[in-house]
C-alpha cells in the first residue's frame, strides 16, 4: 500500500509544491532546520483549507501531504547519501577521541 492511496487526488500536486517550498527555506539561513516541517505542516493545512474547505478531511489530508513531501524527501535524501559513500560510520573509539579533544 503507498501512502498516496491515503490522500485526496486533489492534494497530490501540493506535495511537489511542497517540496519546492521546503527547497526554498532550507536555503533562507535565517531559518532553522528543525522549523522547516513545521512551516511546511501550517502551510499544507492552510493551503488545504483554503483550497477545498475548512474540515476535518481538509486538515487530515494536510497533514498527510506534508507528511509524504517530508517523507519522501527523506527517502530520496538518505538513499543518495547511502548510495554515495557520504555516510561516516564512527566508532565508540573515535567518539572517545572527539570528547577528549573537545576538553
Amino acid at each position: 500500500m503507498d501512502l498516496l492511496d491515503f490522500l485526496n487526488k486533489n492534494y497530490y500536486i501540493l506535495v511537489p509544491a511542497l517540496w519546492v517550498i521546503g527547497y526554498a527555506l532550507k536555503q533562507t539561513p535565517k531559518i532553522a532546520n528543525w522549523t522547516i516541517i513545521w512551516i511546511l505542516l501550517g502551510l499544507s493545512i492552510t493551503i488545504g483549507t483554503f483550497a477545498f474547505g475548512f474540515s476535518a478531511d481538509a486538515i487530515l489530508n494536510g497533514i498527510i501531504a506534508a507528511g509524504v513531501a517530508v517523507l519522501g524527501h527523506q527517502m530520496f535524501k538518505q538513499t543518495l547519501g547511502g548510495r554515495n559513500g557520504k555516510r561516516k560510520i564512527i566508532t565508540v573509539e573515535e567518539k572517545k577521541t572527539e570528547k577528549i579533544e573537545e576538553t
